[in-house]
């Protein structure tokens, strides 16, 4: 697990999430006009899997449990593709969220009942990192301390059960953008549950260091009349981890929770101008590594070369950010992302 975080925490790097379970990759490929088939989401994750000079850019891959039992077009395993590149392949063990029974909208992610057995096997097909994602709202009287206390509990269940498989656990209690709440309430509640989680994880004899959390930045809510500029974000976001997470946690990589592929990569390269934090920053983005490649790539064949081209260019802007030299002026600067 030592060698696992060191490789997926690399200087430069980051990590892919491509691990959009059935319903959410149907609404994708609705939005392009592409049927959800099992033969397309692998046509689809095989263009984004087969970039030449990705893993430049990239460490690891989060992955779906179907994608992780597909092949290539060239009929090798995606575990095994992924790690020929090299890049480190993971799992979203996670089974989906339902709602919390008698606190009205609120969620608890379920998955846990043989997730030992699950984690065998995955660590057979290759896996050595796991997510978990736990959902937190904003809104009247939400999120109830009930509500973070279960999906804490949770959140340590499977990290522990994930270590004791020997693969490294991402923890990702994402404290939503929907609703209209400021930056400030979104920086509260996130300091409140990171300071919850490591309680919880410390009870449990997580070891800190072998585990990744996946987080948020702190922005206000999309209904919200409020716009930040990308410095704001840093310095809440940045306050926001100081408060609530301990330094010897193995990393730190941020969600994109549905800013725009522009906003996710100045955010984040703002972030990274911030000296002295005691943690390796960088990013886990699924939409926003893969919004524009995805409309290019439309379900053609003939458009692959062009949409790897863009997925190529924003992991490699995504790179310099987590090194805190992004330009956005690199934007236009098409003879860059050559594959």
């Amino acid at each position: 697990m030592e060698e696992t975080i060191k490789t997926l925490m690399a200087n430069g790097k980051g990590i892919l999430a491509a691990d959009e379970s059935l319903p959410s990759i149907k609404k994708r490929f609705e939005k392009i006009g592409v049927e959800s088939t099992d033969q397309n989401r692998r046509a689809y994750r095989n263009m984004l899997f087969s970039t030449n000079g990705v893993e430049e850019f990239i460490s690891g891959v989060i992955l779906f449990d179907e994608t992780l039992r597909q092949s290539s077009m060239d009929e090798i395993l995606f575990p095994e593709f992924l790690a020929k590149k090299p890049l480190i392949p993971g799992i979203k063990v996670d089974l989906g969220t339902k709602s919390l029974g008698f606190f009205e909208n609120e969620k608890i992610t379920e998955g846990l009942d043989g997730l030992d057995k699950r984690f065998a096997e995955y660590f057979e097909l290759g896996a050595r990192f796991s997510k978990w994602r736990a959902v937190i709202l904003i809104g009247p009287n939400m999120p109830s301390d009930y509500a973070l206390k279960v999906n804490m509990f949770t959140l340590a269940r499977y990290a522990v059960l994930s270590q004791e498989a020997g693969i490294v656990p991402i923890v990702e209690p994402e404290v939503l953008m929907d609703g209209s709440h400021s930056s400030e309430v979104c920086e509260e509640i996130t300091t409140k549950v990171h300071q919850m989680l490591f309680e919880v994880l410390r009870s449990a004899k997580v070891k800190l260091e072998n585990l990744i959390l996946k987080t948020n930045m702190i922005v206000p809510g999309k209904k919200s009349e409020g716009k930040m500029d990308s410095q704001t974000v840093a310095q809440m976001t940045t306050r926001c981890l100081k408060n609530g997470v301990p330094t010897n946690v193995g990393g730190i990589v941020f969600l994109s929770g549905g800013m725009s592929e522009l906003d996710a990569t100045k955010n984040l390269n703002e972030i990274n101008k911030i000296e002295g934090l005691p943690w390796r920053l960088t990013f886990s983005y699924g939409r926003a590594l893969q919004d524009t490649a995805l409309t290019t790539w439309a379900g053609r064949s003939e458009n692959v070369e062009a949409a790897q081209k863009q997925f190529l260019k924003r992991a490699k802007l995504n790179s310099l950010a987590s090194m805190g030299q992004y330009l956005e002026s690199m934007e236009q600067e098409e003879t860059s992302w050559a594959s």
